[in-house]
């Protein structure tokens, strides 16, 4: 009987100490399992911020940038206004007072290039009028891509149109207008580069929650798997990034280029 009794009360010690051991046991795993999930989202908090922070870096140097650029097409914009525009302007008027003193024979030879002088002047103050960002707020987001697609039509296209669908909604930030203006420029500068198109169509779709812009050339369009990031391309895309748009490109070879840019108005 007494060796069943110590039998039963060693038999409980172990069986108390195996629960303290599996107590202990789980503490300490449910300890550790905190600790590491802990770790993990500190972790992952330290990361998140780091890619946050380099984000907001990133987005500081494209803005300067952007300003950068604005800034230096504005002092062309009136270097070609206030002195090539001049410039033509002197030599109009001198080819004129000349075209006076010579004989009537003589004068049909100064059409031609009093008529190119005439256009030279025209097409600096209309380009003068594009890269001047004051300019285009001052006369609207439409009215600026209508401007430059009929001067690039002037230049060397048989149509440039500008179609508007919807109810126009005005921008709340005035910065992203002129953003989304060099983009579409962009895009029509690198028709003129590249494409060896002959038409150009820009559609404005003024939506619910967005403003959707449609670019297209009938050039000779590339591989989307050849194309090279360019400037142009780079330039376009860091832009959108800058307003939070999405931008996509979309071309086949002798099928022209479209370019798509979706804008949140809200």
């Amino acid at each position: 009987m007494v060796q069943t009794g110590e039998q039963l009360a060693s038999t409980a010690s172990e069986r108390y100490l195996l629960i303290y051991m599996i107590t202990v046991l789980v503490v300490v795993t449910s300890l550790v399992i905190v600790f590491f999930i802990v770790f993990q989202k500190r972790k992952n908090k330290l990361l998140l911020d780091k890619i946050k922070q380099q984000q907001a870096f990133e987005e500081e140097i494209a803005q300067a940038q952007t300003e950068i650029q604005e800034q230096t097409l504005k002092n062309i914009g009136w270097e070609l206004h206030d002195n090539v525009g001049q410039l033509l302007s002197f030599a109009s008027m001198q080819l004129s007072i000349l075209k006076m003193q010579v004989a009537d024979d003589v004068k049909d030879k100064f059409k031609d290039t009093t008529e190119a002088l005439k256009n030279s002047l025209s097409e600096v103050r209309a380009l003068s009028k594009t890269l001047n960002n004051e300019v285009v707020l001052n006369i609207g987001f439409e009215k600026s891509i209508t401007n430059e697609l009929d001067r690039l039509k002037k230049m060397k296209f048989t149509s440039a149109k500008l179609k508007t669908v919807g109810e126009k909604i005005d921008f709340t930030n005035r910065k992203h207008e002129i953003i989304i203006f060099r983009i579409i420029q962009e895009f029509l500068s690198n028709s003129v580069k590249y494409s060896e198109a002959e038409n150009l169509a820009v559609t404005i779709e003024y939506q619910t929650k967005s403003l959707k812009i449609i670019a297209t050339d009938d050039g000779k369009g590339f591989d989307m798997n050849d194309i090279e990031k360019g400037s142009g391309l780079i330039n376009m895309k860091s832009r959108a990034s800058l307003i939070n748009a999405e931008l996509e490109l979309f071309s086949k070879p002798n099928e022209g280029v479209q370019l798509i840019l979706d804008y949140p108005i809200s």
